[in-house]
């Protein structure tokens, strides 16, 4: 019997939640099974990990630390954006994600943490940042 060995292309079902439970992916829900190759950095490295040595049919539940996933937060990566940066007719709230450009033309995203007289404090850590993230894979098929 074939296991998963760094190099393969694997076809998963998976559900990730948080510690409380919370889930926030879950390929079933998209109607679609998540396909990548094992070992080429386009998945957290705790997930790479967890599937290596795994049978087809096999299912497997696991967490992984934020230093396999998407790191700890970085409180510098809280910064203070002016107003002046948005449309004028953006009505700012906190908990909102917003997009825009970086110096180097790329896209960014953040979530707006506190709104200021003049400015907004703007997070740019990744949302999944600082957790434990727990997940049930199901490995589909080994390529």
């Amino acid at each position: 019997m074939s296991t998963v060995t760094v190099g393969n292309t694997v076809s998963v079902h998976y559900v990730g939640t948080l510690t409380d439970g919370e889930e926030f992916d879950n390929s079933r829900q998209r109607g679609e099974p998540f396909e990548f190759e094992v070992g080429s950095g386009s998945v957290v490295p705790g997930f790479d990990t967890a599937l290596q040595g795994m049978a087809v049919g096999e299912t497997k539940t696991f967490t992984i630390t934020p230093n396999n996933a998407y790191g700890d937060r970085n409180q510098e990566a809280v910064q203070k954006v002016s107003k002046s940066q948005f449309p004028e007719d953006f009505e700012p709230q906190v908990g909102m994600v917003v997009q825009g450009i970086n110096t180097n033309g790329g896209q960014v995203r953040a979530l707006i943490d506190e709104v200021l007289e003049e400015d907004l404090m703007l997070d740019f850590n990744h949302p999944l940042a600082g957790k434990d993230l727990t997940f049930e894979i199901e490995l589909l098929g080994i390529k």
